[in-house]
């Protein structure tokens, strides 16, 4: 039978157990509540000092592992003592300790020596190849949230306070950036570019940007040409609220069906608090 949910496979057996290797923030949290919702089997993969606590002791000690991050074997051994069908990451590892503060296990050393380049996509994407080559699905990290994920118009009224000339200029430049494979957003202002997300991550490229005059700019956040849905997707969240309300921000413009809004009756509801306008682009 086929599911119900858009970013499953179909057929999706919802008799194999789905593994969820959790990282950081509520992001696996919605995975977990969500799947759970709906009668999934579901197994937990945790990281020392990245995966909440609440999320761990949520799952009985049967199912549940807890890993150092690097520990690759461990965490294939997991997955098969799971007998899990389907994996699906969810939540960010501290991309400082995907460098430093590893502990690689040999089967973590032999991927990374393989890997001409060394960044979260290329060992991401190593992962990836280790879990399929297990007989496991990996999915892509938006199922089960179907309801989280940005929608098509304004989200937070009945209208938007960026002229249509100057939201298509920045989602423009949006795509721009992310076929390049710079970043996946911008900050632009009445046809001017005030910045473009690049390795600093979203956060910073915001408070970059308020450092310019800011009445009538607008952030555009929008997704890579090649966009690997298994473990790169992107997030919006009310921690990216705050930073907007900080750097004095008040409208953005989210790419409609793509981008994961982390809980989004919560940041909804705090956008509108704070006056900042929310519209989903197609």
């Amino acid at each position: 039978m086929s599911s119900p949910f858009t970013f499953l496979p179909a057929p999706f057996d919802r008799h194999r157990p789905v593994a969820l290797i959790a990282g950081q923030g509520i992001y696996p949290v919605l995975v977990a509540a969500a799947a759970r919702a709906a009668g999934i089997s579901l197994k937990l993969v945790a990281f020392d000092e990245e995966t909440r606590p609440d999320l761990v002791d949520s799952f009985a000690p049967a199912d549940r592992r807890t890993l150092l991050v690097g520990q690759l074997g461990k965490m294939l051994k997991s997955l098969r003592e799971f007998d899990a069908g389907y994996a699906i990451m969810a939540g960010q590892i501290t991309p400082r300790r995907l460098f430093k503060g590893l502990h690689p296990d040999l089967k973590a050393v032999r991927i990374l020596a393989s890997l001409k380049r060394r960044n979260a996509e290329t060992i991401f994407g190593a992962i990836a190849r280790e879990i399929e080559d297990l007989g496991i699905t990996l999915l892509d990290a938006r199922s089960f949230l179907e309801a989280h994920v940005a929608s098509a118009g304004c989200m937070t009224g009945k209208s938007f306070p960026i002229e249509r000339e100057y939201l298509d200029h920045g989602i423009h430049i949006a795509r721009e950036a992310a076929r390049l494979d710079i970043g996946q957003g911008c900050v632009v202002r009445q046809g001017t570019v005030l910045a473009v997300e690049a390795f600093e991550g979203t956060d910073e490229m915001l408070r970059r940007a308020g450092a310019f005059k800011t009445d009538d700019a607008l952030f555009v956040k929008t997704v890579k040409t090649r966009q690997d849905w298994r473990f790169d997707v992107p997030c919006f969240g009310t921690r990216t609220l705050e930073t907007m309300r900080d750097a004095h921000l008040n409208a953005a413009a989210l790419e409609a069906g793509k981008v994961l809004m982390l809980d989004k009756p919560a940041v909804l509801t705090q956008a509108r608090a704070w006056g900042i306008s929310l519209f989903g682009f197609e």
